[in-house]
C-alpha cells in the first residue's frame, strides 16, 4: 500500500469472507505498531508483524461488528496489548445478535476492552499520533482514526463512493450523515481515507462525489 509522506507506515490485510480491511500502522524507527480491526485469526497478520519485527502497542476496533472484532481474543493472547474501542459499542461485544455474528451463522464473542474511548483521545505511537473521532450512525460507538492529520482510518463510516449501513441494530442514517458531514468532511480534502471495506479514497473526492451524502 502506498504510504502518505510524513505519516506513519500503513499496511492493509483483507480478512474473512466479508473482506474486512485490517490495518497495521507502525513507526519505522521504533517498530511500535497498532492493529486496527482484526476481523479474523488471519495468519498474515503475525507474519507481517514478525517479518518487520514490530511491537504491538494497541489493538483498536473502529466498531463492534463481528467482522471487525473476530480476531480480538487471538490478538490479545498473542501480543498482550490493550484492546481499545468506544464505550457505546462495548455492550455488543458479548451479544451475537447485536454484533451481527448470529446473522452470519457464527457466535462471535470478544473480550472486554482494556480502555474505552469517548472520541477526543489522541493515541501516541512513537512520534506518530492517532486522533480518535467519534462518528456514530453505523453503530452508536463507531470511531475513525486520524493518523498524523494526513490519513483517516474510517471503519464502516465512510467508503469509496458509499457510507456505512444504517438499516441494522443501532444504525441511524441521519446520525451517520451528520457524523460524516460535521466530523469528517471538515478535514482537509487531501486527507487519504482508508475504509473498513474496499479501496481507499480521499475526503475531497467523497465531498464532491459521494451519492449518499445529501446536501447539508
Amino acid at each position: 500500500m502506498p504510504g502518505v509522506p510524513g505519516a506513519a507506515s500503513l499496511a492493509c490485510i483483507s480478512t474473512g469472507w466479508l473482506e474486512t480491511n485490517c490495518y497495521i500502522i507502525w513507526e519505522a524507527e521504533s517498530g511500535k505498531a497498532a492493529i486496527i480491526d482484526p476481523g479474523t485469526e488471519d495468519p498474515r497478520i503475525p507474519e507481517w508483524i514478525q517479518r518487520r519485527q514490530l511491537s504491538v502497542s494497541y489493538i483498536i476496533n473502529t466498531h463492534g461488528h463481528a467482522d471487525h472484532i473476530g480476531g480480538n481474543a487471538w490478538c490479545k493472547r498473542t501480543y498482550k496489548a490493550p484492546l481499545l474501542m468506544h464505550a457505546a459499542d462495548r455492550k455488543i461485544l458479548h451479544d451475537p445478535r447485536a454484533n451481527l455474528s448470529d446473522m452470519l451463522g457464527m457466535q462471535t464473542i470478544s473480550p472486554d476492552p482494556d480502555l474505552v474511548l469517548e472520541g477526543s483521545e489522541v493515541l501516541i505511537l512513537g512520534k506518530h499520533s492517532l486522533a480518535v473521532i467519534h462518528t456514530p450512525g453505523h453503530t452508536p460507538g463507531s470511531i475513525c482514526l486520524l493518523v498524523d492529520e494526513k490519513m483517516l482510518i474510517s471503519g464502516d463510516t465512510l467508503f469509496y463512493s458509499s457510507i456505512g449501513r444504517s438499516d441494522i441494530p443501532g444504525g441511524d442514517m441521519k446520525t451517520l450523515q451528520s457524523s460524516i458531514r460535521e466530523r469528517l468532511f471538515v478535514l482537509p480534502e487531501s486527507t487519504a481515507v482508508y475504509p473498513g471495506h474496499g479501496p481507499a479514497t480521499t475526503i475531497g473526492f467523497e465531498k464532491a462525489n459521494n451519492p449518499f451524502m445529501s446536501p447539508g
